[in-house]
């Protein structure tokens, strides 16, 4: 039986990308076992971070990412254990719980249980001495483990309907960002955002209408969104319940560093 009749919400742009789970196709990756990955976006559609759901069966593990490239992490589903090689760390990451790795940290992910899990990775991006001065590495990024319960919200642009919670911390020495913004019913961006950032996005909760270029799609819980550079953005939810997403940006770097 034809699924669909080859109708789908799922849309890929010059500027843009909207994947929705009727479209993801599982893939087996170097460095897991028992994880099957969803690869959003990478180096082949010209993204310079690649984000991706993690799959676990039970006693799913995931290796450490490759030579200068760091990683986060946010837990969707199950019971996820992280180490840090060397006995300087560990947790155990539930839903919304999350972990930051830097560039050539030794560790070590595995699951309890059936889970999943966003993955971003990104090549780390050394700052420009000769734009920012010799003392701006001194905030050198390290690992980071938390519970987005436990992050306190922000009103964006005292906007009390919209709020965000970091989860990355902020500074020189981090060239990325990760944060989760929730919009109360009838919550909205308050303009059409145009900026030099990339952006991955996943829908966690509820929906809404996202405007992405001259494009405006239906979005809802599960669905994966990436933005480009300039690519005209705009967000507003719809429906009972609140809508939220997990957000990545690249950050605190020059454009002609990279």
């Amino acid at each position: 039986m034809p699924h669909g009749l080859g109708n789908t919400r799922s849309s890929l742009k010059a500027d843009h990308l909207l994947q929705t789970p009727d479209t993801f196709i599982r893939t087996p990756l170097p460095g897991a076992n028992g994880v099957e990955f969803v690869v959003h976006t990478g180096s082949r559609l010209g993204t310079a971070f690649t984000q991706m759901t993690a799959e676990f069966a039970r006693n799913g593990s995931l290796a450490p990412a490759g030579p200068g490239v760091q990683r986060f992490v946010y837990v969707l589903d199950g019971l996820v254990d992280l180490e840090v090689l060397g006995g300087r760390t560990s947790g155990a990451l539930t839903p919304g719980g999350f972990a930051y790795i830097p560039a050539d940290g030794a560790h070590q992910i595995r699951a309890r249980e059936v889970s999943r899990a966003v993955v971003i990775e990104k090549r780390y991006t050394l700052l420009a001495e000769s734009i920012f001065g010799t003392g701006a590495q001194a905030n050198q990024p390290e690992v980071v483990i938390g519970d987005e319960a436990q992050v306190a919200p922000e009103a964006l642009g005292g906007d009390e309907g919209l709020q965000v919670r970091h989860l990355m911390p902020d500074g020189p020495g981090w060239d990325f960002a990760v944060n989760t913004m929730t919009y109360d019913p009838g919550a909205a961006l308050a303009m059409v955002e145009i900026h030099v950032m990339e952006h991955g996005l996943f829908m966690l909760e509820g929906g809404g209408i996202y405007r992405l270029g001259d494009s405006w799609y239906p979005v809802t819980a599960g669905d994966f969104i990436w933005m480009a550079p300039y690519c005209p953005q705009w967000f507003g939810a719809i429906g009972k319940t609140p809508a939220k997403y997990l957000i990545y940006k690249d950050w605190y770097r020059h454009p002609l560093a990279t």
